[in-house]
């Protein structure tokens, strides 16, 4: 990208940063309140980079945004599919086609989102790499924006055990890797011109015998049908078990899960006490 074009990218975010209604996003605005529309912060917590960064972008003094950083961009403006186009050319990017794997939310799907905005919510693509969680999933499991690369891809981070707060035995563990990688292969299959994939199943390959395992099989073994029951050992509240219910958004090949508990059990008073302490915690 030449000086001109880093200019444009940034001062095109700065400009529909102050177009976005703070209210739109769940931001009270305050009487005290001096921006237009978002802070940087703001635009920053939502499209999971730092603040920094996005300060660097928007000043052209970085210039070579990857297409991850522009597509979270474009989603946490909510950018129709036109402006969205011009954001990625503007990056130096061609827009994502149909080889590619999609991780836009669309107006529709974030409309839906919004209205869950007090349950814990984590949409993933269909490589399983997060795309956005809310604020009551990250109090419920952990703040997920500090997350870079392969650490957001749920398949690498089951398959290292990094840290979860999800409690699993053994033998579910096992079936929900299989179940991971077994998905994995079928969005392969999909999208065999993705680059962007192909590095990702050659990582896990590289950094998980039992990835490389899982991979070759001729045939994924029967499994049987995922528990929707999941238990989280929450640090302030303790275990809590809730049911877990995956959404495939079909056309967008995006996967919605969703994390309620029964009104009126010792498990939804847990979990409405982990979305206060967690909100507490993220505000500090």
């Amino acid at each position: 990208m030449d000086r001109v074009e880093a200019w444009e990218f940034g001062r095109t975010v700065r400009r529909w940063r102050d177009r976005v209604a703070p209210e739109a996003i769940g931001v009270s605005a305050g009487r005290r309140r001096r921006a237009n529309g978002l802070r940087r912060e703001e635009l920053a917590a939502l499209a999971g980079i730092s603040a920094d960064y996005l300060t660097r972008l928007e000043q052209g003094r970085a210039t070579a945004p990857s297409t991850q950083v522009v597509e979270s961009l474009a989603r946490a403006l909510r950018l129709a599919d036109t402006e969205r186009d011009l954001l990625y050319r503007l990056a130096g990017h061609a827009a994502p086609g149909p080889d590619v794997v999609p991780s836009r939310v669309t107006p529709s799907v974030q409309r839906l989102l919004d209205r869950l905005s007090h349950t814990p919510v984590v949409v993933y693509d269909a490589t399983w790499t997060l795309v956005l969680a809310n604020a009551p999933y990250h109090a419920l499991m952990g703040d997920t924006t500090t997350w870079r690369g392969l650490e957001r891809n749920a398949v690498w981070r089951n398959l290292t055990r990094l840290p979860s707060r999800v409690v699993h035995t053994p033998r579910e563990q096992a079936e929900h890797e299989a179940r991971l990688v077994a998905d994995l292969r079928l969005t392969a299959s999909r999208y065999p011109a993705d680059r962007a994939l192909r590095r990702l199943v050659a990582d896990l390959a590289g950094g998980s015998a039992r990835f490389a395992e899982l991979w070759d099989v001729e045939a994924p073994p029967s499994l049987a049908a995922p528990s929707r029951r999941k238990t989280i050992d929450h640090p302030a509240v303790g275990r809590i078990t809730l049911d877990c219910d995956t959404l495939l958004v079909a056309l967008d090949d995006l996967r919605i899960s969703v994390y309620t508990a029964e009104p009126g059990t010792e498990d939804a008073d847990r979990l409405a006490l982990a979305a206060v302490l967690g909100t507490q915690s993220l505000q500090l």
